[in-house]
């Protein structure tokens, strides 16, 4: 399981132990510093994959913080916890480049669910871009192009447009694992549940269509995602 790794900085030392222990207990792996200085210091010795910064804290603020985070990684997540809702003071921080800003009192199932949808959204756009589109899958031949799947002697099978892009993001996965949320943000823009049994219906159909080869399958990897299995093409 890939544990993703989040610099929480927080001058409250009870509220900072009591969101980081809530934050961990949902797999995030978390590094709190007490404020802005030791923030950047940690900040400077590792590497994370997203920033939870409170804006008013003594020695240097969430905003003076996040400055200096962004002259070293431009790219990574920044969201803000601040006390004061005043429109200023949230333009002021996502000009800085913060991905998203709760006032405090906030509920908690909120914060999990902006990080995750942050971390998604992050995890689709690094996911490398290819200009490929013709593939050999198993006995198939399959271009994306045209949204065909042919076996030798047989006819084209053509691809609905949502068919052909999961295909084709399996076939970028091949014999690796295709995240589950990433081909619904990808593909569906969106992460529910309707989309998610819509995408199950979609795996289906690609199963049925790849059945003619037995050395090609479509895997379900239970919690996580799916796994396209096939031969490795010969050079």
């Amino acid at each position: 399981m890939d544990i993703k790794k989040i610099l929480l900085v927080e001058d409250d030392p009870n509220f900072g132990s009591i969101l980081k222990d809530y934050l961990q207990l949902n797999d995030y792996k978390i590094t709190l510093a007490k404020n802005g200085i030791e923030g950047f210091e940690k900040f400077q010795k590792e590497s994370f994959d997203l920033c939870i910064l409170d804006v008013m804290m003594p020695y240097k603020d969430g905003f003076t913080l996040a400055k200096e985070i962004r002259e070293i990684n431009e790219d990574v997540p920044l969201i803000f916890l601040t006390a004061k809702s005043l429109k200023t003071d949230m333009l002021r921080g996502f000009k800085i480049g913060a991905d998203d800003y709760l006032t405090k009192p906030f509920d908690s199932e909120v914060l999990l669910a902006k990080i995750k949808a942050i971390l998604n959204r992050r995890k689709v756009s690094q996911i490398p871009e290819s200009e490929a589109f013709e593939f050999q899958v198993g006995i198939f031949d399959y271009n994306s192009k045209l949204r065909s799947l042919q076996a030798p002697g047989q006819d084209s099978i053509k691809l609905s447009p949502k068919e052909n892009q999961l295909l084709r993001l399996l076939v970028l996965h091949a014999n690796d694992l295709l995240p589950r949320e990433v081909a619904l943000n990808k593909i569906w823009r969106d992460e529910n549940y309707f989309t998610s049994r819509s995408m199950d219906v979609y795996i289906a159909k690609l199963r049925k269509y790849l059945k003619p080869d037995g050395e090609v399958e479509i895997l379900n990897i239970h919690g996580e995602g799916f796994r396209l299995v096939m031969p490795a093409v010969e050079a």
